[in-house]
């Protein structure tokens, strides 16, 4: 196939951009024609959480990146579509993750479909977003309207999306994120990092918000038995609120000596270090779709710790690639505990290196394959 993925790319950075890169690779791999259009404007800096939007990685090699897409100028979707019209693709496959991105993509998608020949799909993410916004569902219905058929992660956001559209979609698992190099020792990892070896780590991982449970997370390592084992959680992620709230729980509990904060957007040439320091990653989520940083977990062999909330459960089988815990401070330390008392790691790590079978990127091309047949 001739393909256009429509979404974030270099030199934007972020989980949906490194999907999409990595999917363009797949493509390629599969001997299709793929190229991906990205912003000039993803978002105005008012509106974003972070301190910048944009890598500071190379950019990716071998992949054709096209910088088109103001999300807030109308002209330059017309612009764009009429780019993506005179090409001709077989298919044009748009990242869909925000309701914020319903009117470009959408007007796009519109006008795209107007050459009687290119095929539009959806790959979503998340058609109702974590933090939810008035007028959300009414710019996610503009984008359904125009799409003729989607692909989804996970079953919440696939029964989501069933209960907006009856047109056609498939589910198949988030790929592995094995973008990030090998794995390195956990000694190695450590002494990268700086930090005492003759502690045992554990990582939470990613940009932090509300809904993600750093909070749940803090809770749990105040449980006085944890406080008394050699055991540090790495906070490895930039802060996208006020994280006043987290401190002061560090505070109250005493667990400045437990908590390694490391506030800033990890480069992807240290995920690694993270990683491989870590005996297990905790993702504590109050709700959630299904997550990048599960799909990085296995590429690394890491056991893993999830809450049972959105497709997570889906994607970490519970007592065989770690925990699934109710979402709450006791569930979550429980666990923790009979982690390091049972010493369960290796038991764990032999489980996620068979689980991690089902997650690879020839299964998700192939999926996007059959849901074009049926367009």
């Amino acid at each position: 196939m001739k393909v256009v993925i429509v979404g974030p790319a270099y030199p934007y950075r972020g989980g949906i951009a490194l999907f999409n890169e990595r999917l363009a690779k797949a493509f390629q791999e599969n001997n299709d024609e793929v190229e991906i259009i990205t912003f000039t404007l993803q978002y105005p800096g008012f509106l974003f959480p972070g301190k910048t939007q944009y890598s500071d990685a190379h950019p990716p090699k071998e992949l054709k990146i096209t910088r088109l897409i103001n999300a807030v100028n109308p002209f330059s979707w017309i612009k764009t579509a009429k780019a993506i019209k005179k090409e001709k693709p077989d298919l044009v496959l748009f990242a869909y993750w925000l309701p914020f991105m319903a009117p470009s993509f959408g007007t796009i998608a519109k006008l795209v479909a107007k050459n009687k020949h290119t095929k539009i799909a959806a790959l979503v993410h998340n058609i109702i977003p974590h933090e939810k916004r008035a007028g959300d569902m009414m710019l996610s219905k503009y984008f359904i309207k125009h799409v003729n058929g989607f692909i989804t992660l996970s079953k919440s956001v696939y029964d989501d999306l069933t209960s907006l559209t009856s047109k056609p979609k498939v589910l198949t698992p988030h790929p592995l994120y094995d973008n990030f190099g090998a794995a390195i020792s956990k000694t190695e990892a450590i002494n990268k990092l700086g930090l005492d070896q003759s502690y045992s780590y554990l990582l939470f991982f990613g940009i932090i918000r509300k809904y993600k449970g750093l909070d749940i997370l803090l809770e749990a390592m105040a449980n006085e038995e944890i406080k008394s084992k050699k055991v540090k959680v790495i906070v490895a992620g930039e802060f996208y609120e006020d994280s006043t709230a987290y401190l002061d729980l560090i505070k109250k509990h005493q667990l400045e000596n437990s908590v390694v904060l490391v506030n800033q957007f990890i480069p992807d040439g240290e995920v690694v270090n993270y990683f491989c320091a870590a005996d297990m990653v905790v993702q504590p989520y109050k709700h959630a779709t299904q997550s990048g940083v599960t799909q990085i977990a296995y590429h690394f062999n890491k056991p893993m710790l999830v809450t049972n909330v959105g497709g997570l459960s889906e994607m970490v089988p519970d007592q065989k690639v770690g925990y699934v815990t109710e979402c709450n401070s006791i569930s979550v330390s429980n666990s923790i505990l009979d982690f390091y008392n049972k010493k369960r790691e290796e038991e764990f790590i032999s489980g996620v290196i068979d689980e991690k079978q089902k997650y690879t990127w020839d299964k998700m091309t192939l999926a996007i394959s059959q849901l074009v047949q049926q367009l």
